[in-house]
């Protein structure tokens, strides 16, 4: 009997203490207070120096690189582009000597053997004009013998026909004369058709030689399609213009046959591009922090060393940017180009000023004010100078010490706002 009256009272408690501790959790959770600009986080007004800084991206790339040329007479055997057909993977390190790429060989080769036979044929015609040229001048001797003979013969005839009458020797006179004559005309025709065959054999020896300097230029050429690191280091792609990594089936051009570069990693620029609205704050000689988004906890010392004159359009935007190039001091052996950077700027350090994070100040109707802790409720208005990424510069409104509310209170009407003149609420 007293076991079960014990199961009969646990079992009316429990049916009344659920329900009490369900209806307890109910309103914890509906009737949570809510955060009151007392628990809200304060700042202190603060005195002391502030560095007014441009912040940007950039990218690594060496100071000083030496570029890997393709086949340097492109232009002169008429070829005006080839294609790369393989390259070693971008940050290979190489050797003097080694291999780097291989060049299509399709165009080249086509004309190679297109000049083979442009070879032969005038080889085959310089024989040709040679024989050609050598039977003509054997004919031409021998009909100048023959002549000479004629020649001979009719003066001994002169001679027998002393004794004849006059007129058989006058005639006799007359077949020397005419044997003379053709023998002279002949001999200058014979010089003549030795100078034409000089001129001929020149004209295709000339040809000939033409022919077989292009082939050996094609050849050597030829060699220079596989290419070869100059010196040793890490081999880079190049950049076109647009950006793209000049790799596999990209094209090289006659008047820019740059393959690839070999940087000099012992100096390292952080290559960036600052917005026109900043630009006039970024001068040559100005400090800078660089760090690198691969390895978020190194910092470098960093030196602007160039700043350019003329700004150009980004991609796809209406913002103009300025080109800079921020020199890294030392050298690090973890750095590699094409390293994503992170640059802050010093452009000016102002000496013992009042400033807040940024995050306090608001704005509103072109009305800055911060909102003001402790239990007064007041969000007083303030004049601002110039900001970094983090603090601001106050000008007038608040004292150092006083403490101003880091984020925006959740009713932001019960504050009355204190104006800058007067000071009486509003």
């Amino acid at each position: 009997m007293v076991r079960r009256f014990d199961m009969r009272k646990k079992r009316i408690l429990l049916l009344i203490g659920l329900p009490l501790l369900v209806a307890l959790v109910l309103v914890l959770l509906f009737f949570k207070p809510g955060k009151t600009e007392e628990s809200s986080i304060a700042v202190p007004v603060t005195s002391g120096p502030l560095e007014i800084t441009v912040t940007t991206t950039g990218e690594l790339e060496a100071r000083r690189s030496e570029n890997i040329f393709g086949p340097s007479g492109l232009r002169a055997v008429r070829i005006w582009q080839v294609k790369i057909d393989d390259i070693i993977p971008d940050g290979t390190l190489v050797g003097e000597g080694d291999y780097v790429a291989t060049l299509d060989r399709s165009e080249i080769s086509n004309r190679i053997r297109d000049e083979e036979s442009e070879l032969e044929k005038w080889r085959s015609q310089y024989t040709r004009t040679r024989l050609d040229t050598s039977l003509e001048l054997r004919n031409a001797r021998n009909e100048l013998v023959n002549l000479r003979y004629a020649l001979e013969e009719t003066k001994i005839t002169l001679e027998q026909s002393k004794f004849e009458p006059p007129a058989t020797i006058r005639q006799v006179q007359i077949e020397l004369e005419k044997a003379e004559r053709a023998y002279e005309q002949a001999v200058q025709n014979y010089q003549l058709r030795l100078d034409k065959a000089r001129a001929s054999m020149q004209e295709v020896a000339a040809s000939l030689e033409q022919s077989r300097r292009k082939y050996e230029q094609l050849m050597e050429v030829l060699k220079e399609f596989t290419v070869v690191a100059p010196r040793p280091g890490m081999v880079i792609y190049k950049r076109n213009w647009d950006g793209a990594k000049q790799g596999i089936g990209a094209t090289v051009s006659a008047w820019d046959n740059v393959v690839a570069t070999l940087p000099d990693l012992s100096e390292m620029i952080s290559r960036t591009f600052v917005n026109e609205i900043d630009i006039s704050k970024v001068q040559v000689g100005q400090t800078a922090t660089v760090s690198i988004d691969a390895f978020p906890g190194r910092k470098y010392a960093g030196e602007v060393i160039e700043v350019a004159n003329i700004g150009e359009q980004m991609r796809n935007s209406n913002a103009k940017v300025f080109e800079v190039k921020i020199l890294l001091q030392g050298s690090d052996s973890i750095l590699r180009p094409a390293m994503t950077t992170q640059n802050v700027i010093t452009t000016r350090v102002i000496e013992q000023v009042l400033s807040l994070p940024i995050e306090c100040v608001h704005t509103e109707d072109s009305v800055s004010y911060v909102f003001m802790a402790g239990s007064r409720s007041v969000r007083r208005e303030i004049r601002t100078g110039e900001a970094n990424d983090m603090r601001i510069i106050i000008e007038d409104g608040l004292k150092e010490g006083e403490m101003v509310l880091l984020n925006r209170p959740a009713d932001v009407t019960k504050y009355r706002l204190e104006p800058l003149a007067t000071g009486k609420a509003k």
